[in-house]
């Protein structure tokens, strides 16, 4: 029986597509080039394990100054990247907490960005809990941050049920006994939560 529902945020609750937002923001060839030069997805997980925002940009940029000005549009404009949200995902989300169900958020995010994105976003408040990579220092898919999660929660693994759309964090999920789904679209999510009788169809529409 499902005890509580684990929801990852990007990709699943809200869009996370950098490398669209460079293409509007600098065009295509110089995003192409700006990403061949620096690593700038791993950069984002300096932030999301719990290094400062501005600080951690400010030294990719000081480390690539022919790009320093582009590198400096992911903290600029950080909320044009994360977005638009998933309106299904969030209506599904609603219904579930109309239903009374428990909802976690396991989600890789630094500590600034997920206030800012909680400010934009009035859904993620309607977590019980947030577990966030970047205040935890803790980062899916290590086995740590799935364990914080349970300790705190005091959910059995068997009970949870943990939607992500990387399979690695779900792999690791299900290794510790989690019920899991891969998310690649709502669709799918909503027919997964139909099939455990969370909600029924027309609660997911």
């Amino acid at each position: 029986m499902i005890q509580a529902v684990v929801w990852d945020i990007g990709r699943v609750l809200i869009e996370w597509e950098p490398e669209r937002f460079y293409d509007s923001a600098i065009g295509v060839e110089r995003r192409k080039a700006l990403f061949a030069a620096v690593d700038l997805h791993e950069f984002n997980l300096d932030v999301d394990r719990g290094q400062p925002f501005l600080g951690t940009w400010q030294a990719a940029a000081r480390a690539h100054p022919d790009f320093a000005a582009d590198i400096m549009l992911w903290h600029d404009r950080w909320i044009d990247m994360a977005s638009p949200a998933i309106p299904r995902s969030v209506r599904i989300l609603t219904a579930l907490k109309a239903k009374g169900v428990p909802l976690l958020g396991l989600t890789n995010f630094g500590v600034e960005t997920f206030e800012i994105a909680r400010a934009a976003y009035p859904f993620l408040d309607l977590f019980d809990r947030r577990y966030v990579s970047g205040q935890l220092r803790l980062i899916k898919p290590d086995a740590g941050i799935y364990a914080a999660l349970e300790q705190d929660s005091g959910f059995d693994p068997q009970g949870l049920l943990f939607t992500d759309d990387r399979p690695e964090n779900i792999e690791a999920a299900a290794a510790r006994g989690w019920q899991t789904h891969l998310f690649d679209g709502p669709a799918g999510w909503a027919d997964c939560l139909i099939r455990h009788g969370l909600l029924t169809k027309e609660e997911t529409q």
